[in-house]
């Protein structure tokens, strides 16, 4: 297992490194904003292009994983995402950043065929540790996104940015390519069945509706504050750039650790425990936010509060998700994964317009509604044949 344990963390190396390639928009909104005259909504589309570029390629490529090789796979995807993310430093107009943008989440998908690929290495007795720890990786790659953004954007500029994002893609495939073991494919079938097999699983496993409505749920409240807090920051003090936006990455550490916490409580206890408490938890950090987000303490409190309500939860309904068929782990998570940043997409949008019409209150009373009513489906009957499963 130590060894194995190893590949876990270079996993989650990895899962972070590419993962950020999707949020390091998230603090400099209100520059690109600045640098194409543009308005703040108009800005918030970049945001939304990069999450449905990635809601978009989990659904057309992560499904893949159960029938190519994943180590070849993913060299190809890191090119094609190194591409991109040039395509967006040399940025000419604000549409040309929308699309471009669209394009990285696309091919940002990598992180998503690692988290079963550890699965399965793990087998049944470790996989919530091994979800865990390549989620910890992932998660600290958005955190930290916004951070290291930030930074570098305000001392030379938001291209370098990209620039640099480039260059750590063909290192990471590198990297990939002579560290991981080959993965033989699991599914014979063709590229249609494959996709056609999508809807079958939908259909016949209640568990994979049930935590994909409460990760798409909580992702868009999650979304909606993060989409709209540089804007934020900056009505209540000008002096606030995207270092200080990025500054809260960070300070969501934090909550984020407790997501290797979670996959070891997940593989010695009932995981819809652990998903329903972190939902309570996640609720209660947008009460947090509604009352003391005025203040960069309340904020900062917020951020903690909310990234351990959504990360735990979401390794948790990882695992409980990785436990249906050892076969079709790949495709199971297409599903959850696209239903998921297809509502942190909607909750982008939904952020930034209640942010246009009613500014803070509004976004808190977006994350608020759609937390509770994620909490609601959550306390809903435990689906048929999970309790066998654990």
């Amino acid at each position: 297992m130590q060894t194995q344990r190893s590949i876990f963390w270079l996993m989650a190396g990895a899962a972070g490194v590419v993962v950020a390639n999707n949020y390091y928009n998230q603090p400099l909104l209100a520059d690109f904003a600045l640098a194409f005259h543009s308005s703040d909504r108009q800005a918030g589309l970049v945001s939304v292009a990069a999450q449905t570029g990635y809601a978009l390629g989990l659904l057309l490529f992560v499904p893949l994983g159960d029938k190519l090789e994943r180590r070849a796979m993913l060299r190809t995807l890191l090119c094609i995402a190194s591409v991109a993310l040039a395509a967006i430093a040399i940025s000419p107009t604000l549409y040309w950043l929308v699309a471009a943008s669209f394009l990285t989440g696309l091919a940002s998908v990598a992180p998503q065929l690692l988290t079963p690929f550890a699965a399965q290495l793990a087998g049944a007795q470790q996989r919530g540790e091994a979800v865990g720890i390549v989620m910890f990786g992932l998660l600290c790659g958005i955190l930290v996104s916004r951070s290291v953004s930030g930074s570098i954007a305000q001392h030379v500029g938001w291209r370098a940015v990209y620039w640099i994002a480039a260059a750590a893609m063909l290192v990471t495939a590198v990297v990939l390519s002579y560290a991981l073991p080959r993965a033989l494919p699991t599914y014979k079938g063709t590229y249609r069945h494959l996709m056609a097999s999508l809807w079958t699983l939908l259909t016949e496993e209640p568990l994979i509706r049930q935590t994909s409505a409460v990760a798409s749920l909580q992702f868009a409240a999650f979304s909606a504050f993060w989409a709209t807090l540089a804007f934020h920051l900056r009505a209540m003090d000008p002096h606030y750039g995207s270092e200080v936006a990025g500054l809260f990455g960070l300070v969501g550490v934090v909550g984020a650790i407790a997501s290797t916490w979670a996959g070891k409580l997940i593989d010695s206890r009932n995981p819809r425990v652990v998903v329903i408490v972190s939902g309570a938890i996640f609720v209660l950090a947008f009460v947090i936010l509604a009352t003391t987000g005025h203040t960069v303490a309340g904020l900062a409190a917020g951020v903690i509060v909310l990234d351990l309500g959504l990360q735990s939860g979401h390794v948790a309904n990882m695992a409980r998700n990785m436990s249906i068929k050892s076969d079709a782990m790949s495709r199971i998570n297409t599903l959850y994964m696209t239903i998921r940043f297809a509502g942190g997409a909607l909750g982008s949008s939904l952020g930034i317009w209640a942010w246009s019409v009613w500014q803070w209150p509004g976004v808190c009373a977006v994350g608020l509604s759609l937390g509770c009513l994620s909490l609601a489906i959550q306390a809903r009957p435990e689906p048929a044949g999970e309790a066998q499963r654990q």
